[in-house]
C-alpha cells in the first residue's frame, strides 16, 4: 500500500499525505456484522471527563471481528478487503463454508478468494490459526492470545507481528515487535502472518483539523496556564517548570514515574522491552 502525497495549494496540504488504499475492494461495510457506538466524550457515569482531550469526532459504527477464530475445522472464502475506522488495520470478510459471516484482521498478502481455516493441525499459511505449539519456530505470527479462548490481545494493530523463538515445556518463546520477549501458553491460538497496512505509521495529517475528525481535542501546555490550573503555569514570560522536574496537572511526576501495576502475567515476560 502507498502513500499519496498532496501538491502544496494550501499551507495544511503541504505536507499532508493519505493512504493509496489500493487493497480495500469494497466501501460498504456487512450490516449484520455493524453496531452503534455510544460516544462519551471522555466522561463517566457522572458526567466527569475522567480521559482528557477527548470529544467530537466522525460518526463511527463498529464492525464485529471475530479475536477468537473458533470456527474450528471450518473452510472460509475471503470476500472484501474493508477499511475499519476503529482500528489501524484494515479488516477482512469471510464466508464460511456453513453461511456465516465474519470479520477478521487482515494480514499482509491476503487478496479476495483466497482460503482460510482455523484448527490445531491446519497448514501453515498466512491467514490460517491454529495453536502456538503447533507452529514451527522462527514463524511470523499476529492476533495473539494471552489466555486460551479469551480471544487475540497480543499484535492487532497495522503493521505489528510477532516471532516464535522456542519452546519450554507447555510454553512458547514469542518475541514481540516492541523486542519483549515472553512465554505464552501452548494452547493459545494465533493467525500465521503479519498485520497489513504497515504504511498507516508513515500518514503525516497535515492539519489539526484531521485529527479534531478522529475525536482529538487540543492539548494545552501547563506552561502557558495560570498558576491556579497547573503547576507549570504562571511568571512573567517563558519561565521554567521551577521544581524537581515536569509534572502533570494534578502534580505527579511526568517523566520516569512508574505507574504500571503489577500484574499476574508478568512472570512470563522474560525480557522486557526496555531490554531489563
Amino acid at each position: 500500500m502507498a502513500i499519496r502525497n498532496f501538491k502544496p495549494t494550501t499551507n495544511a496540504r503541504r505536507k499532508m499525505s493519505t493512504l493509496v488504499n489500493e487493497e480495500i475492494t469494497t466501501n460498504t461495510p456487512e450490516k449484520s456484522l455493524v453496531v452503534t457506538i455510544k460516544k462519551n466524550g471522555g466522561r463517566n457515569n457522572q458526567g466527569k471527563i475522567t480521559v482528557r482531550h477527548q470529544g467530537g469526532g466522525e460518526k463511527r459504527k463498529y464492525r464485529i471481528i471475530d479475536f477468537k477464530r473458533n470456527k474450528y475445522d471450518i473452510k472460509g472464502k475471503v470476500a472484501t478487503i474493508e477499511y475499519d475506522p476503529n482500528r489501524t488495520s484494515n479488516i477482512a470478510l469471510i464466508n464460511y463454508a456453513d453461511g456465516e459471516k465474519r470479520y477478521i484482521i487482515a494480514p499482509k498478502d491476503l487478496t479476495v478468494g483466497m482460503e482460510i481455516v482455523s484448527g490445531e493441525n491446519v497448514d501453515i499459511r498466512v491467514g490460517n490459526a491454529l495453536p502456538i505449539m503447533n507452529i514451527p519456530v522462527g514463524t511470523v505470527i499476529h492476533n495473539i492470545e494471552l489466555r486460551p479462548k479469551k480471544g487475540a490481545e497480543l499484535c492487532r494493530s497495522a503493521g505489528t507481528s510477532a516471532q516464535i523463538l522456542g519452546r519450554e515445556g507447555n510454553y512458547v518463546m514469542v518475541r514481540l515487535s516492541s523486542g519483549e520477549q515472553r512465554k505464552i501458553l501452548g494452547t493459545c491460538y494465533a493467525t500465521i502472518g503479519e498485520v497489513g497496512n504497515a504504511d498507516h505509521e508513515l500518514v503525516k495529517l497535515g492539519k489539526a483539523g484531521r485529527t479534531r475528525h478522529m475525536g482529538i481535542r487540543p492539548t494545552v501546555r501547563g506552561s502557558v496556564m495560570n498558576p491556579n490550573d497547573h503547576p507549570h503555569g504562571g511568571g512573567e514570560g517563558r519561565a521554567p517548570v521551577g521544581r524537581k522536574g515536569p509534572v502533570t496537572p494534578w502534580g505527579k511526576p511526568a517523566l520516569g514515574y512508574k505507574t504500571r501495576v503489577k500484574k499476574a502475567s508478568d512472570k512470563f515476560i522474560v525480557r522486557r522491552r526496555n531490554g531489563k
